[in-house]
């Protein structure tokens, strides 16, 4: 077997979650690359039908479903949706998030629900439902995207919800691997820096600054260069790999 072998996805099926503008999508079409069949959940239908096409002229295979992951009724309707749709399932990437920069004290509590609803609780519904089903079937793997806000907390800019959310989508990665290793159930985190996304704090010049001159790459990363990561843990190439927590930040957290 050569190596690159190992990263080959083909005959798998993926199912992502994703959030308007933000990693999910180009992380499906990362695995779609790779030659897995995607499932891509997320609330914008719109948006869905475009991550589709991009993935279809790529010569790959994507299904959208329209839910809402917070719903744990609707994670069930995404499973048999995925099933119905190509047979079987073996991945799941965790990809939707949201955020609520700014001063604690002056965070509305509904912003504060609505971050945990997403980075958390809705990963705990994607988990626990495939997490089900791959238990059920012998195998399985999950990649939680988790962030580096879960590692680092505050500079340049503060988000207690983004930073106490993420910090337990970790940490529930680590207690999800330890329970299921024995099953083939392998169970990790990535933890990404500042991306190029529509939803990045990089976008605000007036963190942009401080964001690139902390990191000693002095720039933020891309969606294509994030993508491989979850590839590498989606694949064999991490057969031996669970409980772990990726950080892939251009060093951001070494200083």
């Amino acid at each position: 077997m050569r190596l690159w072998d190992r990263f080959d996805l083909n005959g798998r099926v993926a199912v992502v979650t994703t959030s308007p503008g933000g990693l999910g999508a180009g992380l499906a079409l990362g695995l779609a690359l790779a030659g897995a069949h995607i499932v891509l959940v997320g609330p914008d239908a719109e948006d869905g039908a475009y991550e589709a096409a991009k993935v279809h002229a790529e010569g790959g295979q994507m299904l959208f479903v329209h839910a809402d992951t917070t719903d744990p009724l609707q994670v069930e309707d995404v499973l048999a949706a995925a099933l119905a749709g190509f047979g079987r399932v073996d991945i799941l990437v965790n990809g939707a998030g949201a955020a609520a920069p700014g001063a604690a004290v002056d965070l509305p509590q509904q912003a504060w629900h609505r971050v945990m609803d997403v980075n958390l609780h809705a990963s705990w519904n994607c988990c626990r439902t495939l997490g089900r089903h791959f238990l059920a079937q012998g195998g399985g793997v999950i990649v939680n995207v988790g962030a580096l806000a879960g590692v680092v907390a505050g500079r340049p800019h503060f988000d207690a919800a983004a930073a106490a959310s993420n910090a337990a989508v970790h940490h529930l990665t680590r207690s999800l691997a330890g329970e299921w290793a024995a099953y083939g159930v392998r169970v990790n985190a990535l933890a990404p820096g500042y991306i190029a996304t529509d939803d990045s704090p990089s976008a605000d010049p007036r963190t942009r600054r401080h964001i690139v001159e902390d990191t000693p790459m002095e720039r933020i990363s891309t969606v294509e260069e994030i993508a491989p990561a979850v590839v590498f843990l989606a694949s064999d190439a991490s057969s031996f790999i669970t409980g772990t927590v990726l950080v892939a930040d251009g060093g951001y957290s070494t200083c």
